[in-house]
């Protein structure tokens, strides 16, 4: 009997472990498409699941916008993870880390999407340091990077209209105005 329940426990064992590394946890681009399934379907708390520790935070900021959004635009803004609309590449992994290409289909643009292992399994980085990357490198790409891209701007900035920029100043300080009521009113 033992000679028989040996090889059943190892082999239950076996098939276990890996039905468990071929889950999302598993497999880097697996844990990518259900995070985007996950936002897609405004799933926060899987999302939040499938994400990094330090990413809780930005995805915490996301799920308050679309909880306190009045017309539900920044619940829309959520259909742009639409993983329909996606092609997701080759993940390149490099120890406890690995990068994702994603290409959104209308528009050709590709995005590197960073994860990182966390307890054994993928997470994607969807923290402030990895979006400011992901920018960073969008930047570079677009060629907007540097000082020239930075001289650039302020020239444009002295030689704008006056009355143009106050009244984009004005705008800006309303925005600021209804975020900070927005904010209150959420406590």
């Amino acid at each position: 009997m033992k000679k028989i329940l040996k090889p059943i426990v190892i082999l239950s064992m076996s098939f276990l472990i890996n039905s468990c590394a071929s889950g999302p946890g598993g497999d880097p681009k697996k844990t990518l498409i259900a995070f985007f399934e996950a936002l897609g379907n405004k799933d926060m708390d899987a999302a939040r699941k499938l994400a990094t520790a330090d990413s809780k935070s930005m995805i915490d900021l996301m799920d308050a916008g679309m909880k306190m959004a009045k017309d539900n635009k920044e619940a829309k803004e959520m259909d742009k993870f639409d993983k329909t609309k996606m092609e997701f590449g080759n993940a390149v992994i490099d120890g406890d880390k690995a990068t994702v290409p994603v290409k959104e289909k209308g528009s050709g643009e590709l995005t590197n999407f960073t994860l990182k292992k966390e307890g054994g399994s993928w997470k994607v980085a969807f923290d402030k340091s990895s979006m400011m990357q992901m920018g960073m490198d969008k930047m570079k790409e677009k060629n907007m990077g540097g000082m020239d891209s930075l001289n650039n701007a302020m020239d444009e900035f002295k030689n704008m209209n006056k009355d143009s920029l106050k009244e984009m100043m004005n705008n800006g300080m309303k925005s600021l105005d209804s975020l900070k009521n927005m904010m209150k009113e959420a406590k």
